[in-house]
């Protein structure tokens, strides 16, 4: 009986379909700019070298949060392709910086808790252990864009904000609030988007888990091109890429849903 094809076998041909159906229409010799939000930083990394190895495209990447890609689009910023959640994309088809019909869906990335390497792991198995941890900690750290906007609702309504504020740090990026925990001391709390916590996993930070599915909240992602593209035939090659199988397994396997 012969064995089943070896999952590298399989990965390969995924990514060769990808690359050839990317190819189809890529605009050879011009650079893709990109601009997509730091979250899932990881997946996109892998998936930009992917294409790059299969398409032979220069790829540059710029990652920002949210609040931060909203500026730089409504300033007159110019890319290929815009990478952000729903609710900014629409802002960008509103304003028309966006077309409405070109969307393609990247994946979901859900908030995590992490505590400094070495620090006892707290209990995180429900909203209820939740809303001990924030009052007991020494000191909670989240961010301003999306995760941070999500995670101060939900001190609201665990009823916990406003005993909770005195002793809470907040930066304009995840990357911040994980060096912040990295470098501080005592019972400090960071909270933030998982994919982010799991980049500094072992290099300082340790990740406690998801919060709980009952207060969990998923940021979705979503791909589109921009209508004043400078490489519209690479943007359109690149979400098309993103839209196969081979790339949403390589988001799958950097925590990206």
């Amino acid at each position: 009986m012969n064995a089943p094809p070896a999952r590298s076998t399989t990965w390969q041909r995924l990514l060769a379909a990808a690359a050839l159906l990317a190819a189809a229409s890529l605009a050879h010799g011009a650079e893709l700019t990109l601009l997509s939000g730091g979250a899932i930083e990881p997946g996109l990394h892998a998936a930009v070298q992917a294409f790059k190895q299969q398409t032979g495209s220069a790829v540059k990447l710029n990652f920002n949060t949210t609040p931060q890609m909203r500026s730089r689009v409504a300033a007159g910023d110019v890319f290929d392709v815009v990478i952000a959640p729903p609710v900014a994309i629409d802002e960008f088809v509103k304003n028309g910086k966006v077309p409405i019909d070109q969307r393609v869906d990247v994946g979901r990335v859900g908030v995590g808790v992490a505590v400094r390497a070495g620090t006892p792991l707290p209990d995180i198995s429900s909203a209820d252990a939740i809303k001990r941890l924030v009052l007991e900690a020494d000191a909670l750290v989240f961010n301003r864009a999306s995760t941070g906007i999500y995670f101060e609702a939900l001190l609201k309504r665990l009823g916990v904000y406003e005993q909770v504020l005195a002793k809470t740090t907040r930066y304009a990026d995840g990357a911040s609030v994980m060096e912040h925990v990295i470098k501080g001391q005592g019972r400090q709390i960071a909270f933030g988007a998982s994919t982010e916590i799991l980049m500094l996993q072992g290099k300082g930070l340790q990740m406690v888990g998801p919060l709980p599915a009952e207060i969990q909240n998923q940021t979705s992602y979503l791909a589109v091109p921009m209508a004043a593209a400078g490489n519209p035939e690479g943007a359109r090659a690149f979400l098309r890429f993103l839209a196969t199988p081979a790339a949403k397994a390589i988001f799958v396997a950097h925590g990206i849903d």
